[in-house]
């Protein structure tokens, strides 16, 4: 069961500030961030509760947005315990994401 929650500029903070969290800023718009919703929840499934993966729609939360500087779409956050620890730009493939991601675990 996929565990990939939608959050808001008001939800972000509380949502992200504990653990290893995976945050995908995207848009219902961006054919690449629809490309990557499918990998994001094939790693949730397989990871389940040692990754929590988060996505923000840039159209309705700008502050957030705007608070990570982004510029591109789909970009997604690693943050561990309240700290960005690497920005990914662009669609990427499962095995690239799932290496990223191990550093962390």
């Amino acid at each position: 069961m996929s565990n990939v929650y939608e959050v808001s500029d008001a939800t972000f903070v509380e949502e992200t500030k504990e653990g290893l969290v995976l945050v995908d800023f995207w848009a219902p718009w961006c054919g690449p961030c629809r490309m990557v919703a499918p990998v994001l929840d094939e790693i949730s499934e397989e990871l389940g509760d040692k990754v929590k993966i988060v996505k923000v729609n840039v159209d309705d939360n700008p502050d957030t947005s705007k608070e990570f500087g982004i510029m591109s779409i789909p970009t997604l956050l690693v943050k561990q315990n309240n700290e960005v620890k690497e920005t990914i730009i662009g669609y990427r493939p499962k095995e690239e994401l799932d290496e990223v991601i191990a550093k962390y675990l």
